[in-house]
Parts: C-alpha cells; sequence; structure tokens
C-alpha cells in the first residue's frame, strides 16, 4: 500500500467545509447587489415615473440631445415635442432622457363659461 488509510480519512465529515468555501461568493453578491444592482433599479424606477408624470409644456431632452417643449401627449407611448417654431416631432416617451423645465398645468375648464 502506497497511501496509509489515515491519510483518507476527512476529519469531521466535511459538512462545514461547504458552508465556508460558499461564504466568499456569497459576500461578493450582497456587495455587488449593494453597490450596483440596487442603485440601478431606483434609477430606473426614476426615470419611468418622470416619463409617466410627463404633460404638456414641459421641457425636455431627448435620448439624442434634441431638446423641445412637449405640445401634445399623444397616448401612454407617445409625446409630440415642438424643437422649434411649427417643427414637430413624435416621440416615443422612453428616448426622454431628462425634463429640464416642468410647464403650467392647463387651466381646468370653466363652468357656465
Amino acid at each position: 500500500m502506497l497511501i496509509s488509510p489515515a491519510y483518507a480519512q476527512v476529519p469531521g465529515g466535511g459538512g462545514g467545509d461547504m458552508f465556508v468555501q460558499l461564504l466568499p461568493f456569497l459576500l461578493i453578491f450582497v456587495i455587488i447587489y449593494f453597490l450596483i444592482l440596487r442603485p440601478q433599479q431606483k434609477r430606473v424606477k426614476a426615470h419611468r415615473e418622470m416619463v409617466a408624470q410627463i404633460r404638456r409644456g414641459d421641457t425636455v431632452v431627448t435620448a439624442g440631445g434634441l431638446i423641445g417643449k412637449v405640445s401634445k401627449v399623444i397616448d401612454d407611448a407617445e409625446v409630440q415635442i415642438e424643437l422649434a417654431e411649427g417643427v414637430r416631432v413624435r416621440v416615443v416617451r422612453p428616448t426622454i432622457s431628462e425634463v429640464r423645465a416642468r410647464g403650467e398645468p392647463a387651466a381646468p375648464a370653466k363652468e357656465g363659461a
């Protein structure tokens, strides 16, 4: 025999070793979650809310860098932006990257007038 039976046996059964070996991977995942994934999810949620609250009169910046004023909210997916006097384009809401200035809310219709 080349190997004695004492070297072939694992002390303690090895059950605790597996948890100790997985602990660094779990710690790395927790660190990645709190430093990368969670802040990214917050930014996506904030952008989604900002895009949902766009209304007529807001000054916006598109992902392509165009700055314009929202002239019409077409539906939940599109808005019409006036880039210059008489120049209007339709853009998809998620391509709006920033709202620079909030417009005044539309005046409510007066009753009896």
